[in-house]
């Protein structure tokens, strides 16, 4: 076995020294990754102790579960998971739009305007989260705005999309789904355009239609995609977006806009509660974590797709 072993690790250092270019390459993605993933990890312990700044962390005494029990017990509980599992799983219900998309692009004649709509599709990923925001704002003004004067048009009274409760989590998944479709939709694009184009041929000779063609031959080729992209999505299913959601947030709507995200930034950075955010957030990640090893597992139970 330490033969074995080391005949193992001869091999590993004659192929580093083989392409050693290629990790010189590597290394300042692992030292980033090291730096900003890893070495911060040893601050989970603010989780579990009385963290107080002019004690640092390791003098800092214990307290154990204490936070997570304060935030179990909380009557912020209860409506921060139940507005971040909401808006996370409308986000996940719209995982479709983005293939469907790549599906109509692949569809398309290679011309100006295939380009021309891919390029519109693509732009409005690049608009920054406070500018989106800020269009959303103009554009849903029920005094102002476009919606408003449409319904003023008709003799209506224009809702309150920004300022209501009810509408916020609609609003901030359509908003999130026309800005991010087209973007989404490229890596789709890209695994239908490694499609052997004899199967469309031989498709089209035993007289497959269109519909038939995406059902048999886009689709099953998308389905390997698809799978890992929405176990990552699961997996992060209470990762819901911190800047966004904060930037939209008032006083109308904070029964249902107050997510996690926002709880931990106000606890930690408005209050100093900084065990109490750490706790919050850790258990936000643990949940998360748990997540991604079920879907995981079950994806690869049951079909030949998985993360690992």
């Amino acid at each position: 076995m330490k033969a074995g072993q080391l005949n193992d690790s001869r091999q590993l250092i004659s192929r580093i020294k083989k392409n050693w270019e290629l990790y010189l390459l590597l290394l300042p993605a692992v030292v980033l990754v090291l730096l900003f993933s890893y070495v911060p990890m040893y601050g989970i312990l603010i989780a579990f102790k009385d963290y107080s700044p002019a004690a640092g962390i390791m003098d800092s005494p214990w307290a154990g579960l204490k936070y997570f029990e304060k935030f179990f017990r909380s009557y912020q509980f209860e409506s921060t998971i139940k507005n971040t599992v909401v808006i996370s799983l409308y986000s996940v219900a719209t995982f479709p739009i983005p293939i469907m998309l790549a599906l109509m692009v692949n569809q398309m004649r290679p011309n100006r305007f295939k380009r021309f709509f891919q390029t519109v599709t693509y732009m409005p990923h690049f608009i920054s989260t406070v500018v989106m925001v800020g269009l959303m704002l103009i554009l849903f003004s029920p005094s102002t705005g476009l919606i408003g004067n449409l319904f003023r048009l008709f003799g209506a009274e224009a809702p309150n999309l920004m300022g209501s409760a009810g509408w916020f989590s609609s609003v901030y998944v359509w908003s999130d789904v026309w800005q991010h479709m087209g973007w989404d939709s490229i890596i789709y694009i890209a695994a239908l355009s490694a499609v052997n184009p004899s199967l469309y041929e031989a498709a089209t000779m035993d007289g497959a239609s269109r519909w038939q063609k995406i059902r048999y031959i886009d689709i099953p080729m998308l389905m390997p995609t698809m799978i890992t992209l929405l176990i990552l999505r699961i997996g992060n299913l209470l990762g819901v977006g911190f800047e966004k959601v904060y930037l939209m947030q008032n006083n109308l709507n904070i029964t249902s806009s107050e997510v996690i995200a926002t709880y931990v930034y106000k606890i930690g950075m408005l209050s100093s509660q900084y065990s109490f955010s750490s706790a919050i957030n850790l258990f936000n990640t643990v949940i998360n974590f748990v997540l991604l090893i079920m879907v995981n597992y079950i994806s690869k139970k049951y079909s030949e797709n998985s993360l690992w």
